[in-house]
């Protein structure tokens, strides 16, 4: 099973390595069973995230068509500043990002029964303010929540929402979250358990999903 996580200008670094590293654990507990690359809409090249100057090199071209996981990071930087004078804030990241050769990508993968979008912190608000997902659940940093439902999205308060092929985690550390549920999801408890254990890391919080009874609001 591939999984595809997409580096773009400005992406937080903890957004694409808390993952990443979860993932590649659970792949070797799992027997080899996972297959991780960072690509990118562009291809092969070197992408700048938002912190420090900090590179990435992402290895291969996003491909929509290949069965798996496509994993959206956030975006790091400032959240304030006048653009108009030159601060690239995290708004205008995830703006760029909206308006990027990722978009058609990723629209494709959301519509490809085999592939299970995913999107960590303000991954899930790249997704949103490009247009992929009107109309779904999910969750994003507690400061973009507001932002989020403006969108269009049902903005859900938990730490991972699981709506089917779009799974989204909030939180700067959620990303350790998001990659143990899908450890889970893909090869069950034992497996995620042997990671979590690995990494002294606890998740946090009941998955969200639309299921079950719903509860009474007085």
């Amino acid at each position: 099973m591939l999984v595809q996580i997409v580096l773009f200008d400005g992406f937080d670094p903890l957004d694409v390595i808390a993952p990443f590293e979860v993932l590649a654990a659970g792949s070797d507990a799992a027997g080899g069973a996972l297959t991780l690359e960072l690509v990118s809409a562009e291809g092969r090249r070197d992408v700048v995230s938002g912190t420090c100057g900090l590179l990435l090199r992402a290895t291969g071209k996003l491909d929509p068509d290949r069965p798996g996981y496509v994993v959206v990071p956030g975006a790091s930087g400032p959240t304030v500043g006048d653009p108009d004078q030159g601060a690239v804030t995290i708004p205008v990241l995830l703006a760029r990002f909206a308006e990027s050769a990722v978009v058609p990508l990723l629209r494709a993968a959301l519509h490809n029964p085999d592939v299970t979008v995913a999107a960590v912190c303000g991954g899930s608000l790249a997704l949103a303010m490009a247009g992929l997902i009107d109309g779904r659940h999910a969750v994003t940093h507690h400061l973009g929540m507001d932002v989020l439902d403006a969108t269009g999205v049902r903005a859900i308060q938990a730490r991972v929402v699981d709506d089917g092929d779009l799974v989204t985690a909030g939180g700067v550390t959620s990303g350790l979250d998001l990659g143990l549920h899908i450890l889970e999801r893909e090869f069950g408890p034992r497996v995620a358990h042997a990671v979590e254990t690995l990494f002294e890391y606890e998740r946090r919080g009941i998955v969200w999903r639309n299921a079950g009874l719903a509860p009474v609001t007085v």
